[in-house]
């Protein structure tokens, strides 16, 4: 099929319209990533940036891996992510006690201090979003969207 035969079928491209999951996850990741950002912006951090500080706050000390899987990237992104993190004190990485190839991830005091005047700032912004749906709609779109991340 060519771009020629995409344009001059109209109902291909309603269906797309119609149909397509991944336009519509597009839109809502960047109208919610904007709010958080916004939310995080005088914290000094981004919503990714807070999502990876969380996973740390889950455990004690994560490898580079675990956290990758977590959060559904690979090593070489999350390691990229991690570095403004470390080198603002948020983040310690060390090597393995076990395996010099394996890198290990936590949070530090100052990135828990950052991460509790954060925490303020996702409620306000998670409630205010959360409150747009019904409570219904909510635990069918938490289900959804844990089901297409496993898909």
């Amino acid at each position: 099929m060519t771009s020629a035969d995409i344009t001059s079928s109209p109902a291909l491209i309603q269906e797309v319209g119609r149909t397509c999951l991944c336009r519509r996850v597009q839109r809502a990741s960047r109208n919610v990533g904007r709010q958080f950002d916004d939310a995080f912006r005088p914290v000094g951090i981004n919503n990714w940036q807070f999502t990876m500080l969380m996973t740390l706050a889950a455990q004690a000390s994560r490898t580079v891996n675990q956290i990758a899987a977590d959060l559904g990237m690979d090593r070489t992104t999350t390691t990229k992510n991690l570095r403004p993190l470390e080198r603002r004190g948020l983040v310690a990485i060390r090597t393995d006690d076990k395996d010099g190839r394996v890198r290990r991830v936590s949070l530090t005091e100052s990135g828990d201090q950052l991460l509790a005047v954060a925490l303020e700032e996702w409620r306000v912004v998670n409630d205010r979003l959360a409150a747009a749906l019904t409570p219904a709609q909510l635990e069918a779109l938490r289900t959804a969207l844990e089901a297409v991340a496993r898909s």
